[in-house]
């Protein structure tokens, strides 16, 4: 899945949760304030940032439901905060005209379906990543850092 599908992807699950503030959003809208806010710059997803600060935030527990085949373990809003920060959820909130709290709600409901749809399969984003963190080993060495 190339990364605007999988973005608007997340468009669509914030347009159609259950807060009447992003109802009427634009899922073009929506895809390309992710993209500024989980992008990497040069077009990808930086799910190793993404993934870094889940660990660092004693969050690994939750990347690795996401990442896995089983059931996406939920986050707080308190923790999505943690993990992408107060001034790139503002930043979210204002290009998109939503309030923090309608954000980070948004977010808490699509963030692992994204990040779980962007590692299903073989030639997903995952496939980047690997490239990202040096492979396979690469990826279990930041794995089992989560995990500690």
């Amino acid at each position: 899945m190339e990364l605007m599908d999988l973005l608007k992807v997340g468009g669509s699950l914030i347009q159609g949760n259950n807060d009447n503030a992003t109802t009427g959003l634009d899922v073009d809208s929506i895809a390309s304030a992710l993209n500024s806010m989980l992008g990497n710059g040069a077009g990808g997803l930086n799910l190793g940032a993404l993934v870094g600060g889940l660990s660092q935030n004693g969050l690994g527990e939750i990347v690795g439901s996401w990442l896995g085949n089983g059931e996406n373990k939920s986050i707080s809003t308190d923790q999505i905060t943690d993990l992408l920060g107060s001034d790139k959820i503002a930043s979210f909130a204002s290009s998109l005209g939503l309030s923090e709290e309608s954000a980070k709600n948004a977010l808490v409901d699509a963030l692992p379906q994204v990040v779980d749809k962007a590692t299903s399969g073989e030639g997903t984003i995952m496939d980047e990543m690997l490239a990202q963190v040096g492979g396979p080993q690469g990826a279990m060495d930041m794995l089992s850092k989560m995990f500690r």
